[in-house]
C-alpha cells in the first residue's frame, strides 16, 4: 500500500468515526477517557521503555537538550497525562449546547447549537504527551482525530496509541476515532494536509519551520502559532519582590516551551534595583544575558542584544533585556517584536495594567503573573490542543470550545414565510 492509499484509508476511517462520535453520549465519551487513563497507567512500564528508545535515538541523532526535554517521559509527566484525561472527563460537554435563543416577529425561535468540527488532523514534534492531550480533547468535543507525531517520538506515540484504542473499545466507541499514523515517512504529512474531503482542520505543534510549511501547503484550515516570543514588563510601580519571582519563573521554569519569557523589559526607574538581583539569579541558573546599551551600563558583563535578538524565540537558557522609558515604549516593543502569544506586566498601578491588557495585541495577557500560566491545563481547559495566535475562530489555548463550531437552529410550529 502506498502512502497516499494508506492516508486515504485513514481519512475514510476518521470521517466514518466522526459521524458516530457526533451522536455519542457524554457518558460514553467520559467512560472512554477514564478507560484510556486506566489503560495508560497499566502500560506505564512499557511506555517508559518505549520512550527510552526514542531518547536514545534522539541522542544518537544529535537532538539538543531542549528537544530531548520535550521528548522525555517521566512518572510525573505520565501522572500529568492521566490527570489531564480525568480532568477533561470532568469538564462540561460543549456539544449540543444551545445558546442565544430568541423569538423573531414571525414567531419562530432562532438560536445557535455547538457542534463538533468533524475530523481534526494534528501534526506535532517531540512531546508524546500531545498524543493524549489531543485525543482527549478531540474525543470530548465529538471530533475524530488523526495524529502524526514526530519520528523522534515514534515508539512513545505508538505505545500511547494502544492505550487510547483500548479505552475506546471499553466504552464501545469506534477505535478509529483516534488514529496515530504508523509511518515516519514525511509524505504522510503532505497527504494529511491536502485531504479536505476527510480532514476539517489541521493543528500543527512544533518548531517554526514545521508550522510555516504546514500553513503554506495546507488545503484545509489551520489553527496555529508560529513561535512564542513572550515578554515580561516590570513597571516602575511594580512590587519588586513579585517582579523578581515572576521574571525568574517565566524564564527558568522550562526553557523549551512556547510560554517561556524570551525578552525582559524593565522601566528605567527600577532597572538599577531589579537587574543586579535578577542577574545574580540568572547566573546561578546558567542563563546567558544580552541587553541594550542601558542594560549593559548596569550589567557590564552581559552581551550586546542585536535587532535579531528582540525577534528571537530562544527556547534555551538565554534572555534579552531592554530598559524602557515608560509603559508606552514597553507596549510598542511587545507589539513590534513579539509573536502575539503571551505577555505580562508587573505593576501595582491598576490604570497601567488596564492599559497594558487593552493595548498589548497578544492571545494571553498577564497581570502580576508569570507567562508560564499560558497553558490549557492552568486555564481550566483540562488540556489544550495547541495555542492559537490567529484572530479568527480560536485564540489562545485551544480547548473544547475551540474544537467546536456553531450552527443556527430554527424552531417553529408549522410556521411559513409569507413574503
Amino acid at each position: 500500500m502506498t502512502i497516499k492509499e494508506y492516508m486515504i484509508q485513514v481519512g475514510q476511517q476518521a470521517r466514518a468515526a466522526s459521524r458516530e462520535l457526533a451522536r455519542a453520549s457524554t457518558h460514553d465519551k467520559n467512560a472512554a477517557l477514564i478507560a484510556m487513563a486506566d489503560a495508560l497507567d497499566l502500560a506505564r512500564p512499557q511506555l517508559l521503555a518505549e520512550n527510552a528508545k526514542d531518547l536514545e535515538n534522539g541522542k544518537n541523532n544529535g537532538l539538543d537538550d531542549a528537544l530531548l526535554d520535550r521528548l522525555a517521559l517521566t512518572d510525573a509527566r505520565i501522572d500529568g497525562m492521566l490527570e489531564g484525561l480525568r480532568q477533561v472527563a470532568g469538564l462540561l460537554d460543549p456539544v449540543g449546547e444551545i445558546t442565544d435563543m430568541a423569538y423573531r416577529p414571525s414567531g419562530i425561535q432562532i438560536g445557535k447549537m455547538r457542534v463538533p468540527l468533524g475530523v481534526v488532523g494534528i501534526i506535532y514534534e517531540s512531546r508524546p504527551n500531545v498524543t493524549i492531550d489531543a485525543a482527549s480533547l478531540c474525543l470530548k468535543s465529538g471530533n475524530a482525530t488523526i495524529l502524526r507525531g514526530g519520528s523522534e517520538a515514534y515508539y512513545s506515540n505508538q505505545a500511547i496509541a494502544k492505550a487510547v484504542v483500548e479505552g475506546l473499545k471499553v466504552a464501545g466507541l469506534p477505535e478509529h476515532a483516534v488514529q496515530v499514523i504508523n509511518t515516519t515517512d514525511r509524505a504522510a504529512v503532505g497527504e494529511l494536509i491536502t485531504m479536505p474531503d476527510f480532514v476539517d482542520v489541521i493543528v500543527p505543534r512544533g518548531g517554526k519551520g514545521l508550522i510555516e510549511r504546514i500553513s503554506k501547503d495546507a488545503r484545509v484550515p489551520v489553527i496555529k502559532h508560529l513561535d512564542g516570543n513572550c515578554h515580561v514588563y516590570i513597571d516602575n510601580e511594580a512590587d519588586i519582590d513579585k517582579a523578581i519571582k515572576i521574571a525568574v519563573n517565566a524564564k527558568t521554569r522550562r526553557y523549551g516551551v512556547c510560554n517561556a519569557m524570551e525578552s525582559l523589559l524593565v522601566h528605567q526607574e527600577v532597572a538599577q534595583t531589579v537587574l543586579p538581583q535578577l542577574a545574580d539569579i540568572y547566573s546561578e541558573k546558567g542563563v546567558e544575558l544580552v541587553g541594550c546599551e542601558a542594560t549593559r551600563a548596569i550589567l557590564t558583563d552581559v552581551g550586546i542584544a542585536t535587532e535579531d535578538d528582540w525577534y528571537t524565540e530562544y527556547m534555551a537558557p538565554k534572555l534579552s533585556i531592554k530598559i524602557v522609558t515608560d509603559i508606552d515604549q514597553a507596549i510598542e516593543h511587545i507589539n513590534k517584536y513579539g509573536s502575539h502569544h503571551s505577555d505580562a506586566i508587573v505593576s501595582q498601578n491598576y490604570s497601567k495594567t488596564r492599559v497594558f491588557m487593552t493595548e498589548v495585541d497578544s492571545s494571553s495577557v498577564m497581570v502580576n503573573a508569570s507567562t508560564a500560566f499560558a497553558d490549557g491545563f492552568e486555564y481550566g481547559l483540562g488540556a489544550e490542543i495547541g495555542i492559537s495566535t490567529d484572530k479568527i475562530h480560536a485564540r489562545g489555548p485551544v480547548g473544547l470550545n475551540g474544537l467546536t463550531s456553531q450552527k443556527y437552529v430554527v424552531l417553529g410550529d408549522g410556521h411559513t414565510r409569507d413574503n
